[in-house]
């Protein structure tokens, strides 16, 4: 019986695409701008591919772009791009350290739901995960950036799309977040959601632990740490 629903984030948590999507966005800016000194303004990690994109416009000074005809147009593109900048750092998209054995140890308790909860549109996720030489189909569920714009919307989604599989709904410290970013610490909130933290993006530890977050590591390659801090969370 399922009791424990796990849901990671992609980029920082469980793979590095070597800035593969940073580039994709920037080249898809560039079909539409001559000049993109407004494109360091804007943040990426933490945050769904809508919402990078509409702060983008928002930053290059057209408000009025930032609306949902232009910003999946963009994304569209944004999709193009990625499969070729996947493709040109073909051996350096790769799992972050103890990713492969940590899925492997997780897959293999029967109370535990692997899902993800990621900013990027579904297909990007597909397409990151794949270049990373990890099976999209390996996570039973998730909750896209291309479901809803703001992050903390997507933890309702993804325990929604759970409610078959454990054939009630979970909820509370049954819902266990792992992401990189305190947006991925603090979205699930609201649910009173637990999240594990990894400082293998931008963030520290400190940083991260600051956020809120139960359990805080340098990077995920302790599985049995790993693990029990996901189900117990006896380490802090």
């Amino acid at each position: 019986m399922l009791r424990t629903l796990v849901l990671f984030d992609i980029d920082g948590t469980l793979l590095s695409s070597s800035a593969a999507g940073r580039s994709a966005i920037r080249r898809a800016f560039e079909e539409e701008y001559d000049r993109l000194d407004f494109f360091d303004a804007v943040r990426f990690d933490g945050k769904t591919d809508p919402q990078i994109v509409r702060e983008l416009y928002h930053a290059a000074g057209h408000a009025d772009r930032a609306e949902e005809g232009a910003i999946l147009a963009l994304l569209e593109r944004y999709l193009s791009h990625l499969e070729e900048e996947l493709e040109a750092r073909r051996g350096l998209v790769n799992p972050l350290p103890g990713i492969p054995p940590l899925l492997d140890a997780l897959e293999a308790r029967s109370e535990v739901c692997v899902g993800l909860l990621t900013g990027n549109v579904v297909r990007g996720a597909q397409l990151k995960l794949s270049a990373a030489g990890i099976d999209p189909a390996r996570f039973r569920l998730g909750a896209y950036g291309s479901d809803h714009a703001d992050r903390p919307m997507l933890p309702a989604i993804a325990v929604e799309r759970a409610t078959q599989l454990f054939g009630r709904i979970p909820s509370g410290d049954e819902i266990v977040i792992i992401g990189d970013t305190p947006a991925d610490v603090t979205c699930g909130a609201s649910l009173g959601v637990r999240a594990v933290a990894v400082a293998t993006g931008s963030y520290t530890v400190a940083e991260l632990q600051e956020a809120g977050a139960h359990a805080t590591f340098t990077d995920l390659s302790d599985t049995d740490e790993v693990v029990s801090a996901i189900l117990s969370l006896a380490i802090t």
